[in-house]
């Protein structure tokens, strides 16, 4: 193939849309699914991706996968998520690295993830957005958070920007409409 027609393969994928994660809406996806799509949207690797969902008043990740089984985090808690769900108040830190946080699941390891980010897969978070998922005007359903991870701030990747925070918020308010973020509902 030639450069040209690799670009523009790369072209295609960097231009994935919030509409591409809409039109999934009627599909009935996964949580898997969807998170993938985000992931090609914020153009972040799928292992810096996390989706929570609440129920029964604590959160539990409902992607990535290997993360279901790994407990629940209780909205009183300190946990960056559970701040997010409790107050409903995005959080964009670029600086994430120094921020006293729990880090305990970025200990897990993920199966399921592609050989480009199996290097990246075990690092420190750096970089974090996380948003709440809800409805407008409605209660919270859970918290999507997106990360850059490396072994320091300047290997993570370029800083989170208020317009990707922007991005992320609607795609929260999409996710809010997928079946799999209802208290409940099979994942």
């Amino acid at each position: 193939m030639s450069s040209t027609g690799n670009q523009g393969s790369a072209t295609k994928a960097a231009k994935a849309s919030l509409g591409d994660l809409e039109s999934m809406i009627a599909e009935s996806p996964s949580s898997d699914r969807a998170c993938l799509k985000l992931a090609q949207i914020l153009r972040v690797r799928s292992s810096e991706v996390a989706l929570l969902r609440l129920e029964k008043g604590s959160l539990r990740f409902i992607f990535p996968a290997e993360l279901r089984s790994a407990g629940v985090l209780p909205l009183s808690g300190t946990a960056v998520a559970a701040r997010t769900a409790a107050t409903c108040t995005p959080l964009l830190s670029n600086t994430f690295m120094r921020v006293k946080h729990v880090s305990l699941f970025e200990a897990v390891k993920l199966g399921a993830v592609e050989q480009e980010d199996r290097a990246q897969e075990q690092m420190p978070i750096q970089k974090i957005m996380s948003v709440p998922v809800a409805l407008p005007a409605d209660k919270v359903m859970g918290v999507v958070q997106v990360s850059r991870k490396g072994l320091d701030a300047s290997l993570a990747g370029a800083d989170f920007t208020g317009d990707e925070l922007k991005q992320l918020e609607r795609a929260a308010e999409i996710l809010a409409r997928m079946p799999f973020m209802r208290e409940g509902a099979e994942i």
